[in-house]
C-alpha cells in the first residue's frame, strides 16, 4: 500500500464547511450519472441476491479491457477526467494538460491529472467474485467502461489505491458525509449488472443508506 502523500504542489485541503457540503467555488464535484435516490437504492438493495463471494481464482484486470477508445482520440479515463473536472484543457491526443478535480471521497482538490485515478466504484475484482467471472469478455469490457451509470468517478489516486478491491464493509470513503452517495452508487451498479452481495456488505450498505 502506498504512503499517503500529504504535501504536493497541487493539493488543497478544503475548509470544513466545504467538505461537509461537498462543494467549492469554481471546482466541480465529481458526480457520475445515474445516481438513484435513497428510496430507490434501498428498494434495489432489497432485491439483490445475498450470498458468499465466489473465488478470486482466474481473476485478472486484463479480463476487463478498460480505458477503451471512446472517440475523438479519447479513452474512457480521459472522458471521465473531462466530465468530472473543471476548466479541463486537453491536447490533440485528449490528454488533460490542466484543470481542477475535486475528489468527493476525501475532500481534496488537484490540479494535475496525474494525481487523479478513475475509480471503479464496484471494483473489477469484486465484480469477478460476485458474478462477472461467468461473463463474456465483451460484457466485462462494457462494465469496465460504463459511462452511463455511477460506476466511474475521478478521485485522489492514493485514496483509490487504499480502497483496492474492498467492499463497503471493509472500506468506506474517508468523508463520512459522502457515505450515503457512495452507497447509492454501489447499489445502483450491483443492481444494473445483477451482481451479488454478501451479508456483511448488505449490512454496511443498509447503515450507509440510513444516513441519507
Amino acid at each position: 500500500m502506498p504512503t499517503r502523500r500529504y504535501v504536493r504542489h497541487s493539493f488543497t485541503v478544503l475548509a470544513v464547511t466545504a467538505v461537509l457540503s461537498g462543494t467549492l467555488a469554481g471546482v466541480a464535484d465529481a458526480t457520475p450519472p445515474g445516481i438513484p435516490s435513497a428510496t430507490t437504492a434501498k428498494s434495489e438493495l432489497a432485491t439483490l441476491t445475498v450470498k458468499a463471494d465466489g473465488s478470486q481464482t482466474g481473476y485478472s484486470r486484463d479480463k476487463f479491457p478498460h480505458w477503451i477508445d471512446q472517440g475523438g482520440s479519447c479513452n474512457t479515463r480521459e472522458v471521465v477526467l473531462k466530465r468530472d473536472g473543471t476548466n479541463v484543457v486537453t491536447d490533440s491526443a485528449c490528454a488533460a494538460t490542466s484543470g481542477k478535480w475535486f475528489s468527493p471521497y476525501d475532500g481534496a482538490t488537484w490540479t494535475a491529472a496525474s494525481d487523479v485515478d478513475i475509480d471503479h466504484v464496484v471494483p473489477l475484482a469484486d465484480a469477478w467474485r460476485t458474478g462477472a467471472s461467468s461473463w463474456t469478455t465483451a460484457q466485462r469490457q462494457a462494465y469496465a467502461n460504463d459511462l452511463s451509470d455511477p460506476q466511474l468517478i475521478a478521485v485522489t489516486d492514493n485514496v483509490n489505491q487504499e480502497k483496492g478491491d474492498k467492499s463497503p464493509d471493509q472500506w468506506k470513503p474517508p468523508l463520512v458525509g459522502y457515505w450515503c452517495t457512495y452507497a447509492k452508487m454501489w447499489v445502483a451498479v450491483k443492481y444494473k449488472f445483477k451482481l451479488t452481495i454478501n451479508s456483511a456488505e448488505k449490512t454496511a450498505l443498509t447503515d450507509m443508506l440510513n444516513r441519507c
